[in-house]
């Protein structure tokens, strides 16, 4: 059983660790695209605050360890084929260069794994579709409508501007709204590896001894835990990913750095509120339906609708694939 524990717990990490990796491009994309920043730059100014934001809070953590599954229905390997599932998902979606969602995946995933050791009774769906199914929709709706809100109000007050002068400005606000972002995108998604290693660990107390750095009420993170995971994340961060860079920044549409800033700043509102509500959303929703109502303000057309689309797709999907995964992986391994 501790064996397991420990198994659990690195999976955790390393879908931590992957997390980073595939979400890189959340934050820093369209400041890379803009040439704002360098790759190498940007991605240690968003590992600094991934980690920050990473720090910021356990609302979401709690939610992920005491709302989705019933404890007394959840075992070791239930979370490890999880963990297991969603790293593999999010492995094939960065391979094809696809931003899916890596919080679907490991909720989906959990859910996958929950069902295959104790059937469909065992996981909160009531959870699923309040917290997880309505803020699908809801997220990058309000991201792309304060994308394009945003995009409207900085052309009008960038108007007094000569176009030298509006972009150096545009450049330096830009630092801003990455930074902003990378610390949003540390405030939701770090806390999701936490959530799943503090349900593990409440499991693993249920019938063993744990110390007491290690262990509080299921309502509380422990601090360690929230140390490893931000620093999973960052670490995560600094390794990066080009290849979803390159979706975001500039297959979308192509970003220009006032558009950076109007599409970074509405997904940083949208993900940090909903850490603040102990929502689980997903941060690349977000960010690429704030592209896309930034690149709205110009025309519909400049907007790539066919990427765009394979895009949703891939959100679509991620979900049932990570939950079938999991599901296949816990017959596999635990017959």
């Amino acid at each position: 059983m501790v064996s397991i524990l420990l198994c659990v717990i690195a999976a955790a990490l390393i879908f931590d660790f992957i997390n980073g990796f595939h979400d890189t491009a959340n934050a820093i994309a369209t400041v890379v695209s803009t040439q704002v920043l360098r790759l190498r730059s940007a991605v240690i100014m968003a590992s600094f605050f991934n980690f920050v934001g990473a720090l910021s809070g356990t609302a979401v953590a709690t939610m992920i360890a005491t709302g989705l599954a019933d404890p007394a229905a959840v075992t070791q390997l239930v979370i490890l084929c999880a963990l297991l599932a969603a790293c593999l998902w999010n492995l094939i979606t960065w391979r094809l260069g696809l931003p899916s969602s890596s919080s679907h995946a490991l909720i989906g995933a959990l859910a996958g794994a929950v069902v295959a050791h104790a059937g469909w009774a065992a996981f909160y769906w009531h959870t699923l579709y309040d917290k997880v199914l309505i803020p699908l929709v809801l997220s990058p709706t309000l991201g792309f409508v304060l994308g394009f809100l945003l995009m409207v109000i900085f052309l009008w007050l960038f108007l007094p501007f000569n176009a030298r002068a509006g972009t150096t400005l545009s450049k330096r606000l830009q630092l801003l709204s990455s930074a902003a972002m990378a610390f949003s995108h540390g405030s939701n998604d770090a806390q999701k590896s936490m959530g799943i290693i503090a349900l593990a660990l409440v499991v693993f107390h249920q019938s063993h001894f744990l110390p007491a750095w290690l262990i509080a009420p299921a309502h509380i993170i422990p601090r360690a835990v929230i140390i490893a995971c931000a620093t999973a994340m960052a670490l995560g961060t600094l390794a990066g990913g080009k290849r979803i860079i390159k979706t975001m920044g500039q297959r979308i549409i192509k970003i220009i750095p006032l558009q950076g800033v109007a599409a970074e700043t509405s997904a940083a509102i949208t993900i940090f509120g909903a850490s603040l509500l102990g929502i689980p959303v997903s941060t690349t929703h977000c960010i690429n339906a704030s592209i896309m109502g930034v690149g709205a303000t110009k025309r519909l057309s400049a907007v790539r609708w066919g990427v765009a689309g394979n895009i949703v797709v891939a959100w679509i999907l991620t979900l049932p694939c990570s939950g079938a995964l999991a599901f296949l992986l816990y017959k596999l391994i635990g017959q």
